[in-house]
């Protein structure tokens, strides 16, 4: 559950300081978007990865969405847009979790001793 909750956490913080202060408007914002979900995943198992990969991605991008919106119409309205938005952004912290956990269960594997020649 801890995971989860620092999911959404992570996901939120970066979302509104993409959208406001860090790399407003700059694909840079990926970078570190792409550190913190490959981080996330390491930290778990891989079963554990896919959802908490999928939290951080779509809290991220609805995080940033909402708080990066300056339209006219009111903010309500474009909540379920933004909600859909948010699940392409689960899929995408999904695969990056996965990533993690795999990258990080190669790397545990290679450094013990007589696996490798």
């Amino acid at each position: 559950m801890r995971k989860y909750v620092t999911a959404v956490g992570v996901g939120s913080v970066l979302g509104l300081i993409a959208s406001r202060y860090l790399f407003v408007g700059s694909w840079l914002s990926l970078i570190p978007w792409t550190i913190a979900g490959l981080a996330l995943g390491a930290w778990c198992a891989r079963v554990e990865s896919l959802g908490v990969g999928a939290v951080y991605g779509f809290f991220l991008v609805f995080v940033f969405m909402a708080t990066g919106y300056a339209g006219s119409a009111p903010l309500v309205g474009r909540l379920p847009a933004f909600a859909v938005l948010g699940l392409i952004g689960a899929v995408c912290g999904l695969v990056l979790g996965v990533l993690g956990s795999f990258t990080s269960t190669l790397w545990e594997r290679m450094a013990r001793p007589g696996l490798h020649g």
